[in-house]
């Protein structure tokens, strides 16, 4: 399969560096001080294993130099969904299908609006990672996994292929019987992760260790369960454990992007994150007071960093 890889971040960095060391027929749709790096002297994926380096790959920030390819995996941030949309229509081909990435649960129905169903598959990922220096991809811990399916649930040749391509590359791969529960699972576990590291501003080993920011990720992640469930999807009993039991499996310094972007003052996916379950709460008639207060002590600095809140943090 021919990849397109729009978005060379963390997320999209790693898996699509993964693919083009196992020989993957794998372009990146990358920009700035990063694409120039990978044109250079390309990719050094840097993790506890030690460095790998991809001396050759494709990369540019033309989609009209790449033409069509068969998936599209879009790795760029929530809030850059639209601009991204926008550019894709030289990469699409007649069977070529399009994967969202983003950690949240609203971009597969952005894409289908825009796209149509046909042109969408479901995606789910899974690693801490993330471009440490332009061209380097830095990670922490082996917990690194993606999920692709098909959004009314029928099974596909073209998912299982994809899940073929990475499984060749050594990565963790499936199709799970239900994405958009899969989608959810993974919504509870990074929104909780994300607001509640970012507000005290400590690695996940603390978050984790100590009873009181504990019990604090364990409300936040019962609130999403809860939520999906009034919303109709069918998370299953325990699914606030099974997050848990994966917060325990972590790296300790681990951190989520919004924290790391928030910390370093630029803009991040709050919206999408606790945002969106506070929007969703609101309409469905649930109760998300957790992720109010998380979304409401956060949102000053993440108004700073998209310039809309001329004032600095203290």
């Amino acid at each position: 399969m021919r990849i397109a890889i729009f978005g060379a971040g963390g997320a999209g960095g790693y898996f699509g560096g993964r693919l083009a060391l196992a020989g993957g027929d794998v372009v990146f749709l990358a920009r700035g001080a990063h694409l120039a790096a990978l044109r250079r002297d390309g990719m050094v994926l840097d993790g506890p294993d030690g460095e790998r380096r991809i001396a050759a790959l494709a990369a540019t920030d033309d989609p009209a130099a790449v033409g069509p390819v068969d998936v599209v995996l879009l790795a760029v941030k929530t809030w850059q969904v639209a601009p991204a949309v926008g550019a894709l229509a030289p990469l699409l081909g007649p069977e070529t299908f399009v994967v969202p990435l983003q950690n949240g649960v609203e971009t597969a129905a952005q894409l289908v609006a825009a796209l149509g169903a046909e042109r969408v598959v479901g995606g789910v990922c899974g690693t801490v990672s993330w471009v440490a220096e332009p061209g380097r991809i830095r990670s922490l811990g082996e917990v690194h996994f993606v999920r692709f399916g098909e959004l009314d649930g029928r099974a596909s040749g073209r998912c299982a292929r994809l899940v073929e391509e990475f499984r060749r590359a050594g990565l963790r791969a499936e199709v799970p019987a239900d994405i958009e529960v899969a989608s959810w699972e993974k919504f509870l576990f990074v929104v909780p992760v994300g607001g509640v590291g970012a507000v005290t501003r400590m690695p996940i080993g603390i978050v984790r260790a100590l009873p009181e920011t504990r019990r604090l990720l364990a409300g936040a992640m019962r609130e999403i369960f809860e939520l999906g469930r009034a919303r109709g999807v069918a998370l299953a009993d325990g699914a606030v454990e099974r997050s848990l039991g994966f917060v325990d499996a972590l790296a300790a310094e681990a951190t989520s992007s919004l924290q790391r972007d928030l910390a370093a003052g630029r803009r991040s996916e709050l919206e999408a994150w606790s945002g969106a379950v506070v929007r969703l709460g609101r309409a469905a008639g649930a109760r998300v007071q957790i992720h109010e207060v998380l979304y409401g002590a956060l949102l000053p600095l993440e108004l700073a960093a998209r310039g809309e809140l001329n004032a600095t943090p203290v």
